[in-house]
């Protein structure tokens, strides 16, 4: 009997790089990880003890609203207020289990098959492979490394076709750390309009952002409320990676098509984390602005530490995010992939490499700075070591 094929379009999909330099670290005794942008630092106490009163209460055994939680929603909607600029009601707000399944709700609820969305170069891995399992088709515009990874807004007018349907990008950026100006945004979201284009944003790193940049959301302009899907997630924030719980704001319009996608693909976002997620947004903030020193703290080290090995790497100070997009300008011939693996075998040094991150990405490799000090440390002792510096 023969074995059946499985889809072609998962088939052709390629393992997220990510997890599988993550899984290959794992593997080597006392290899040093900057791969993952995972924060090594635990869940606030209070978010903790949150979820433990809301099992004790038995408040988490039964499903939620498939929208999530009233109280959860009417929190949200009172920190887009403060946070975002974003006039929103509850309503327009979908919890969801992590922003990526967010995202993918929505372009699952924008896109036909052979649709076109257009993102930027580099940009989060994760994103093209969400619009490839919608069956739609990636297309990448630049971004200008040498102006910090500025959106290239004319390559971008110049990437729109017939089939374009949307616009998916990263604000601060995964993995280049860029934070894109008010100005652009404004321009990129005005381009949209005019070529009536969706733009779905995901907004991570909206914490953490360094040196006097500002955070500006496109969902904050009125004129492209029927345009806009914001999509955030607890995760960064509040050191909640493993909670899995993020949120989706968007028009009632776009809203009611992203609740058929949400529904079949996983009902609700887990109960439990919406209890804790209530008590991040309600409880103390200061969790918020101890990580973003840290952050900023270990992304100056890691720039003074990359400064060392210049003969090796150059680099675009991050403006945001704890992930900064190195070039890699001394090698063997070996391409970002390969790159990263010697780095991990003969260093054990674990950082990803740049090619699944966009046309752009390949040449880079990139470096989380989430983890610790010491850690960081660590990593650049050996790669001094292993590189002669």
């Amino acid at each position: 009997m023969s074995i059946l094929e499985m889809s072609k379009k998962v088939r052709d999909i390629q393992p997220s790089a990510i997890h599988r330099m993550s899984a290959l670290a794992a593997q080597i005794p006392d290899a040093v990880a900057l791969s993952w942008a995972r924060p090594d630092a635990p869940t606030p106490e209070h978010i903790n003890e949150a979820a433990i009163r809301a099992i004790r209460e038995d408040l988490t055994s039964r499903y939620s609203p498939p929208p999530g939680l009233m109280k959860l929603r009417e929190a949200i909607v009172k920190k887009l207020k403060r946070d975002n600029n974003i006039e929103a009601s509850p309503n327009e707000v979908l919890v969801t289990t992590g922003s990526i399944e967010g995202i993918f709700a929505a372009i699952l609820a924008i896109v036909n098959p052979g649709d076109e969305v257009i993102m930027p170069s580099p940009n989060y891995s994760t994103h093209e492979l969400i619009v490839r399992m919608s069956s739609a088709v990636p297309v990448y515009f630049p971004t200008i490394e040498e102006e910090g990874f500025r959106l290239d807004l004319d390559a971008l007018e110049k990437a729109i076709t017939k089939k374009s349907k949307a616009i998916l990008l990263c604000n601060p950026a995964n993995p280049t750390g860029a934070v894109f100006p008010e100005e652009d945004l404004r321009k990129l979201a005005y381009i949209a309009k005019d070529n009536n284009l969706f733009i779905v944003v995901d907004e991570a790193y909206e914490y953490f952002v360094f040196d006097g940049a500002k955070h500006f959301c496109i969902g904050s302009m009125p004129e492209m409320k029927d345009l806009v899907v914001e999509n955030f997630t607890f995760t960064k924030t509040y050191a909640m990676t493993g909670w899995r719980v993020g949120y989706n704001v968007a028009s009632p319009k776009i809203m009611e098509h992203i609740m058929k996608t949400h529904t079949p693909m996983t009902i609700c976002a887990p109960v439990i984390s919406q209890y804790a997620a209530i008590e991040a947004l309600e409880g103390p903030q200061d969790c918020i602005l101890e990580f973003h020193k840290h952050y900023l703290e270990w992304r100056d080290l890691m720039c003074e530490r990359l400064d060392r090995l210049s003969s090796v790497f150059s680099y675009q100070k991050p403006l945001g995010s704890y992930n900064m997009f190195p070039k890699i300008i001394a090698k063997g011939g070996e391409d970002s992939a390969e790159f990263c693996m010697k780095l991990l075998k003969e260093a054990k040094v674990a950082t990803t490499p740049g090619a699944p991150f966009g046309p752009t990405g390949e040449g880079h490799l990139r470096m989380s700075f989430c983890s610790s000090k010491e850690v960081i440390t660590e990593a650049f002792d050996r790669l001094d070591r292993y590189f002669g510096v």
